[in-house]
């Protein structure tokens, strides 16, 4: 969809059109969910639904849709996605409190990611792709020798694979969450990918599909 009709069904909703509205949730339905389950803290999984935490940011949208269609600081699905941050940190902070994040016992993806996530919680993501059954007895050295990988990536650049890999954003949204220029951004993420190739390819059973 281009930005002139997703401007036009942000002002037909904004003007109370619930057609318009559905087709707006329907079409960043999938993104929302990707985010939430990517950043969803791995001691609330099976606690916390993503559905209801999207099914909470679809409320405070619609209610603020009118606000937001006067002024649109940044594209809808940036500000949809902001909005479910905002319910998924409030999860965290309900079910978790002072736990919400220990940063002492993983290293963070990004500091100025919201929400934050991990690469314990990327690498799991990545592996979560290509592990079967049979393939269970060399999960947990993956896993290791991934997360290892990760960890010697610049924490900008782990946030640019969860953003473009995981939560499926462009590359210009993707520059827009992270204050970077397009160019910046797509060559940090082309970096990225190389590096990691390089280790899964390495790894026992490959894993080089991950990026197919």
């Amino acid at each position: 969809m281009d930005n002139s009709e997703a401007r036009r069904l942000v002002e037909q909703a904004a003007g109370g059109d619930d057609s318009a509205w559905e087709r707006l949730m329907a079409l960043h339905r999938s993104r929302l969910r990707r985010m939430v389950a990517l950043r969803l803290d791995r001691r609330l999984q099976g606690r916390v639904d993503p559905s209801d935490v999207i099914q909470e940011a679809s409320i405070d949208a619609a209610r603020r849709l009118p606000e937001y269609a006067k002024n649109p600081t940044m594209p809808f699905y940036l500000w949809l996605r902001f909005l479910a941050g905002q319910r998924l940190m409030d999860q965290h902070r309900r079910h978790l409190g002072a736990q919400a994040r220990d940063v002492g016992r993983e290293i963070s993806l990004y500091r100025g990611a919201f929400p934050e996530t991990t690469t314990a919680d990327l690498a799991a993501h990545f592996l979560g792709k290509l592990s079967t059954p049979s393939q269970a007895a060399i999960r947990i050295e993956q896993k290791i020798r991934l997360q290892e990988a990760l960890n010697t990536l610049e924490p900008i650049d782990r946030e640019i694979l969860a953003l473009r890999h995981f939560e499926q954003l462009s590359n210009g949204e993707t520059a827009e969450v992270l204050g970077l220029d397009k160019s910046a951004a797509s060559k940090r993420y082309a970096r990225a990918l190389v590096r990691l190739k390089d280790v899964l390819v390495a790894m026992p059973g490959g894993g080089e599909e991950l990026f197919s």
